[in-house]
């Protein structure tokens, strides 16, 4: 499963790599791909390398509505007994899904990749990177690993556990782990962007860890009335001084510039605070709301397969279910779908990338 945003330059290079790994493994029946609102053409690319192959589905969104819905319009459509979630950067190793999928087959429910080394990073987004899960685990109480992005691989029973939560501006990273169920991390060498640029500047990456420290928690809240209680202290303390030393000392002469200060301090915390109070506001308010994550304008599918996966009995991947409320305005009527009538799909299909 990959979500797509402005990826021309990498798709070719993505589409020969999957199909290089599934010739020699025939359990991945189904390749998921999301173009979240791309506008350099990188949908038509998909359908133009991937339409005489089989098992490409193609789900394209209205506009850009984001990696992390983009994520879960994947996971929705996936109805294999497990997904592998990628980049379509190239940096995140296929050979290391072998090693996600034994796992998998030893009973473990989500197997997530953890970066050993990522290169290309600098020691600012390292240190953030870090501080971020720091705060993260302390904040929320949820367990989720250092280090650990996306890439990973979920069992059918956490697709279906993720997809009753209905969030709308979900962690994807963040719920799976709360999700709980049986998690086990496998290390691997992030190697450098071939192509293109990061989608993930650091102003995105900061907007993301935000999301999901208010996501699970409401830590902020509580620490923000505590240093309130101090900074009052503090007041009161300041205060009490200010008229010892006016009765101790009355040739001292108080100065305008100790009020300026003061004033914009107590004017900056209460802004910090009132800025917390209103980001939790709005999530209850985009909550209320009920508005869908991302809104499909269309559905394609590639040719499909109609001998099965290599003879294993395995059913053709097909199309995704476009009647929920987090699919709204999807047109599949102008979908160039093969569909075979006579498809086996008495067995559901065995892998998912």
């Amino acid at each position: 499963m990959v979500p797509v945003f402005n990826e021309a330059e990498s798709i070719p290079a993505l589409v020969a790599e999957i199909e290089a790994f599934r010739a020699e493994r025939p359990f991945i029946t189904e390749v998921i791909l999301v173009d979240d609102g791309s506008t350099d053409g990188s949908g038509l690319l998909i359908r133009e390398l991937t339409s005489n192959r089989s098992g490409y589905f193609l789900i394209g969104f209205t506009r850009n509505f984001g990696h992390q819905p983009a994520i879960t319009a994947g996971l929705s459509a996936v109805e294999a007994d497990a997904a592998v979630v990628l980049d379509a950067d190239l940096q995140d190793p296929l050979v290391v899904v072998d090693d996600m999928v034994q796992l998998w087959r030893e009973g473990y429910d989500d197997v997530y990749g953890i970066r050993r080394q990522r290169a290309g990073d600098g020691w600012l987004r390292r240190r953030a990177r870090h501080l971020f899960y720091l705060f993260f685990r302390r904040f929320t109480g949820v367990n989720a690993p250092a280090d650990v992005g996306d890439f990973r691989l979920l069992s059918r029973r956490v697709i279906d556990a993720y997809m009753d939560l209905h969030e709308q501006r979900p962690y994807v990273r963040g719920l799976v782990s709360w999700l709980g169920f049986n998690q086990i991390g496998v290390e691997y060498d992030r190697p450098q962007r071939r192509t293109g640029r990061s989608k993930y500047p650091l102003s995105k990456l900061a907007r993301l860890a935000f999301t999901g420290l208010t996501s699970f928690s409401n830590r902020p809240l509580r620490y923000a009335v505590r240093a309130g209680v101090l900074v009052s202290m503090l007041s009161f303390a300041g205060l009490v001084w200010a008229v010892v030393t006016k009765l101790l000392y009355p040739e001292t002469i108080s100065g305008w510039a100790s009020l300026i200060f003061v004033g914009f301090f107590f004017g900056g915390v209460q802004l910090l605070f009132l800025g917390i109070v209103g980001t939790y506001l709005g999530r209850v308010y985009d909550e209320v709301k009920s508005r869908p994550r991302f809104v499909v304008r269309e559905t394609w599918q590639s040719k499909v397969d109609t001998g099965g996966a290599s003879g294993t009995g395995d059913a053709a991947t097909t199309g995704a279910d476009t009647t929920g409320a987090d699919k709204i305005g999807a047109d599949t009527t102008g979908a160039e779908t093969e569909a075979t009538p006579d498809a086996d799909t008495t067995n559901p299909p065995r892998g998912a990338l």
